[in-house]
């Protein structure tokens, strides 16, 4: 079974976090929400309170992960930005050619950390400017290159956890799961 560590940081988008984890989840991966600051309840963006299965400390030790995914929300991606432990989970993830997933403003934690310059991304465009300058920046919805992906905000969100979805278990399996969701892609 395909494994997956979603980080969770305060200030976290929720349905950014929320949807991923439960896409994932559906398809059959085995998904451990990361708490940054703790295991302790997380205060998301839209003052939503999220529960991570394990701290940061405690899910590393089971690495690695098939991959690695980075919600967004301004606050998270901050936090996210600012970490040691984030830092050296994605240069691990990105030397073994693990998968790397980041959705909104989570793509500036990429390029704080230095992690997979050059290559296609998109985001939310609050932080496209940002971007644009060490990656080839793209306005699509949600952009695979090679064992990166990224998306933009929460409402691609379906779409993004799709695409890690074709990524880990293949196409015929993400695309097994969108009539149950009544998803319209």
């Amino acid at each position: 079974m395909p494994s997956a560590l979603v980080f969770l940081a305060e200030g976290a988008e929720e349905m950014e976090t929320v949807i991923s984890v439960d896409v994932l989840r559906r398809a059959g991966i085995d998904v451990t929400l990361a708490g940054l600051g703790g295991d302790g309840p997380v205060l998301c963006s839209r003052n939503v309170r999220l529960v991570p299965d394990k701290n940061l400390k405690q899910a590393l030790s089971a690495a690695p992960y098939d991959v690695l995914v980075l919600p967004g929300g301004g606050g998270g991606s901050k936090k996210l930005s600012e970490s040691e432990e984030v830092r050296k989970a994605l240069l691990e993830q990105e030397n073994r050619g693990g998968l790397i997933a980041a959705v909104c403003a989570a793509p500036t934690a990429l390029l704080a950390h230095g992690i997979a310059k050059g290559k296609k991304v998109t985001s939310h465009p609050s932080v496209a400017d940002k971007l644009s300058g060490d990656y080839s920046y793209s306005e699509d919805r949600v952009v695979v290159d090679g064992k990166l992906i990224t998306s933009r905000g929460p409402g691609t969100c379906f779409e993004f956890a799709l695409a890690i979805v074709t990524e880990l278990m293949g196409k015929e399996k993400a695309e097994s799961l969108v009539d149950p969701m009544l998803v319209k892609l």
